[in-house]
């Protein structure tokens, strides 16, 4: 399967919530995101930004211990932390109801199932750099996540760095 990545650094929170905002803006019922990077580098402040522009209103936090919440927004946001779970535990919640469903899901320490996570998705690290910056790298695996990839290299240039 294709995959088009576009890699970003961000220097502050503003950073990582305009890069939210872009995506949260091409987000459409179905979709799934794989968020992954060590603790600290930023997984739950980009899931609350990309819940707020997805128009989630009120506090939303990293679902670690319950591991679901489910939000409305635009779209409905299933919000997941699978940090302390196993694949074969993940697999019997059955998340294929959520992957495939109206909202969209947003799966934090999505390499702990990557076997469960759907053939085509959008994944997203985050790396960090300094106390400061993150390198973020957006991976669209199949369409219409290469899309959306596509979208941010125009929107930004292609930023490797």
């Amino acid at each position: 399967m294709t995959e088009t990545v576009f890699t970003c650094r961000s220097y502050s929170l503003q950073d990582t919530d305009a890069l939210a905002a872009a995506i949260a803006a091409e987000s459409l019922p179905g979709m799934v995101i794989g968020l992954d990077g060590d603790l600290g580098a930023g997984k739950t402040a980009f899931s609350q930004c990309y819940a707020r522009h997805l128009g989630v209103e009120g506090i939303v936090n990293s679902p670690t211990f319950t591991i679901i919440k489910e939000y409305q927004g635009r779209l409905p946001l299933y919000h997941m932390d699978v940090y302390r779970i196993s694949e074969q535990e993940a697999d019997e919640l059955g998340l294929e109801e959520y992957f495939y469903g109206q909202g969209v899901s947003l799966v934090e320490w999505s390499s702990v199932i990557t076997g469960l996570m759907p053939p085509r998705h959008l994944h997203i690290g985050l790396k960090t750099a300094s106390p400061e910056e993150r390198e973020i790298t957006v991976t669209g695996i199949g369409e219409p996540y290469g899309e959306v990839c596509r979208r941010l290299i125009q929107k930004w240039g292609k930023r490797d760095e």
